[in-house]
């Protein structure tokens, strides 16, 4: 019985993820690796203190990089295929298909983001492979989400990505203003700054993830939301 499950969800697995990457898969992970040991190469010949909150660091581009191309590409994706009218064709699938290919996605970042934690943990600094591997999803959770909203109100992968390097840049300088505060995107919930009380400070960083955790459900509904407007994609 559960071959009969397994096999049939193992090939539709391999198709979308096909689909989702557009035979680059190889190239962003690649991308991803590249841009860590970059990082972990700087960290080395800096004179800073190597601890947790810098392999929190190390991973924070990484796994953004590697939800950016499937969720920003992935509705451009299907039109290349020439399978975005079967998706529209079967009432509510849109929502079976892009919902299953999100998960996929995150399901491969999450297992990539956790090896690298534990790359880091065994050649780097000691740290929670496990708990780093999450905390660093959090963020990557909202900017994949906000591709996929971005890319069904764009409708081109190019485009979609142009918006959302805008908006990382932006995020990128919101992070030194913004600080320790409950809605920094990047606040890093391993460093722990000398002028806070710990309990306050846990107390943000749950706030803060609470804010991303719902953010991102709202651009998933709203991307969910935009395609019911089959003529804008066809």
């Amino acid at each position: 019985m559960k071959s009969y499950i397994i096999a049939p969800l193992t090939k539709l697995t391999k198709y979308n993820i096909k689909i989702i990457f557009g035979n680059k898969f190889l190239y962003f992970v690649l991308s991803a690796v590249g841009f860590y040991i970059l990082t972990v190469a700087l960290s080395l010949i800096s004179d800073d203190e190597i601890t947790t909150a810098s392999g929190y660091n190390m991973l924070l581009v990484p796994s953004i990089l590697l939800i950016f191309y499937p969720a920003c590409f992935g509705i451009q994706n299907d039109q290349d295929a020439k399978i975005i009218e079967i998706i529209f064709g079967i009432p509510n699938y849109r929502y079976k298909v892009w919902l299953f290919r999100l998960l996929i996605s995150y399901c491969i970042c999450f297992i990539l983001t956790l090896f690298l934690s534990a790359v880091t943990n065994w050649l780097v600094v000691e740290v929670p492979p496990a708990e780093l591997a999450i905390q660093a999803m959090v963020p990557a959770l909202f900017i994949g989400m906000l591709c996929f909203m971005l890319s069904t109100i764009v409708r081109n992968g190019n485009g979609t990505a142009v918006f959302i390097i805008v908006i990382g840049l932006l995020l990128f300088i919101l992070n030194g203003i913004l600080g320790d505060s409950k809605w920094n995107l990047f606040l890093n919930p391993f460093h722990l700054p000398l002028d806070k009380n710990p309990e306050i400070f846990y107390n943000t960083v749950v706030n803060n993830r609470i804010i991303i955790l719902l953010a991102s459900l709202i651009c998933l509904l709203t991307g969910l939301y935009k395609t019911q407007n089959r003529e804008k994609f066809i």
